[in-house]
């Protein structure tokens, strides 16, 4: 891939943020990027679709996110990463969407990934994300078990992620 082609898909992120507006016509477009085979091209197109879910219908939303939230469950950390990330910006856009993304994210417990380390900085990240959703979401319980049973991760990083959440909740 070229470097033209990373830096027009940073370049797209960027306008993303700051006018997602310009970008509501080639919504499709970044959908389908979605399964490119570059991964940098893939972790732009799940940001940037998680940036125009403040400007599209609720029903386009609805009909891309079991493919948009499918990389969740593995088996690539990074794309599970950008996914959790880019579905919160969808969530707090659209909080109709925050159960279903919540529990997709709470899915990445029982993900598949390289390793098991990746598999504990996945549940960091969601833990992360699962923060800026609990005020919109009705039952809040099965994240807070979700970070409960992450008190003792092997991994330190996570381990003080769920102690602060559970601090702060």
């Amino acid at each position: 891939m070229s470097a033209v082609i990373l830096e027009s898909m940073k370049a797209l992120r960027r306008q993303s943020e700051s006018a997602p507006q310009s970008l509501y016509a080639d919504f499709d477009f970044f959908v389908n990027l979605l399964d490119d085979p570059n991964s940098i091209v893939r972790w732009n197109a799940m940001l940037i679709l998680g940036n125009l879910a403040s400007i599209v219908t609720a029903r386009k939303i609805a009909t891309i996110l079991p493919h948009y939230l499918a990389p969740i469950a593995g088996p690539r950390l990074i794309d599970a990463s950008n996914t959790i990330r880019g579905a919160v910006a969808i969530a707090l856009a659209q909080p109709k969407f925050a159960a279903v993304i919540a529990a997709s994210i709470l899915s990445v417990e029982h993900a598949v990934y390289a390793t098991p380390e990746c598999r504990n900085v996945a549940i960091g990240h969601a833990i992360r994300a699962l923060q800026q959703l609990m005020p919109l979401l009705a039952d809040q319980q099965p994240v807070r078990d979700f970070v409960t049973r992450h008190l003792d991760n092997p991994r330190p990083a996570t381990r003080k992620k769920a102690e602060k959440f559970l601090r702060i909740q």
